[in-house]
């Protein structure tokens, strides 16, 4: 099988084309920034690994290399809650997914020899916030910034269908690894000061990146798999929970709360991404036959730090 990444220099991209790779597979990266990409997956670790510069904002001759390919998976978006929500960061946050995703079903429009799925990324913010509700893959969207961002940028995968080319869209939640959200969270346990963010009583529906890797292996290759999973472990947990199950693996006090105001300065509306959270279960993924190697969150911290 040959597959095209995008974002694949990334937290989850990266572990994926390692994946692949391993596999046998033949892997397109597509990629803002080709020498990046040449240091993370060198010729002589990855040889069957070809690496394409593009611009996801824009047509290119790049589109021209989804022709061959027999599946894509899109992982490409800018950070969420890395900074400050400005008017020119939501900007930022809604076109990296709406016109990244629709340049990838042009290509796919455009190519002769069609690739037959596309896997592409959307986040659990669509169900909008709740201590209260769960959700599952028929629950409805949310009305806040994140839910509307994740129901345009699926829209623009939808189109996709129109060339024939099957469809998964994986709703992920919160990737528990050795980096992203969870591995920031660390630091101050280290230091002995870590605690639970905000009230504690927010949800934290969270996934481990070698389920979510291996649920985009099994979303490419199982033909009758198609339309919205979640991508969360089936026992989401609260806050205060997932911080103490840190500190236990740690060996460290979980007793040193950050106050909701102090992240909410730090970040302006981006804090609600961490003060406010939902509870999703992946109910369609697991009637699909999905095995989730890490359901609990414990386990799933011990595997990251070891």
């Amino acid at each position: 099988m040959k597959v095209a990444v995008t974002g694949a220099t990334g937290f989850v991209g990266s572990r994926l084309v390692a994946k692949l790779q391993q596999s046998g597979e033949q892997v397109l990266v597509l990629t803002r920034n080709p020498a990046k990409a040449e240091q993370i997956f060198s010729k002589a670790a990855f040889p069957t690994v070809e690496i394409i510069a593009y611009q996801p904002l824009q047509s290119g001759d790049w589109q021209s290399r989804i022709s061959g390919c027999e599946g894509v998976v899109n992982l490409a978006g800018a950070p969420i809650a890395e900074s400050r929500w400005t008017a020119e960061r939501k900007q930022e946050i809604l076109e990296s997914r709406t016109i990244g995703t629709a340049k990838i079903v042009e290509a796919i429009a455009q190519a002769r020899d069609k690739p037959t799925v596309l896997v592409n990324s959307s986040a659990i913010g669509y169900y909008g916030t709740s201590e209260t509700a769960v959700f599952d893959e028929t629950s409805p969207a949310g009305t806040d910034f994140l839910a509307q961002v994740c129901q345009a940028w699926e829209a623009e995968a939808e189109h996709v269908k129109a060339s024939g080319t099957r469809l998964v869209i994986l709703r992920t939640g919160i990737v528990v690894g050795a980096g992203g959200a969870v591995a920031k969270m660390m630091l101050p346990f280290q230091l002995f000061a870590g605690g639970p963010l905000g009230s504690g009583k927010q949800w934290f529906s969270w996934i481990h990146i070698d389920d979510l890797v291996s649920l985009i292996v099994q979303a490419l290759c199982q033909p009758d798999l198609e339309g919205v999973l979640n991508a969360t472990a089936p026992q989401p947990v609260k806050m205060a929970e997932l911080c103490r199950a840190l500190g236990e693996v740690l060996g460290r006090p979980s007793w040193l709360p950050v106050p909701a105001f102090a992240l909410e300065a730090l970040l302006g509306d981006a804090a609600k991404v961490v003060l406010e959270g939902q509870q999703v279960l992946p109910q369609k993924t697991q009637a699909a036959g999905f095995d989730f190697q890490y359901s609990a969150i414990q386990p799933a911290l011990q595997d990251v730090l070891r």
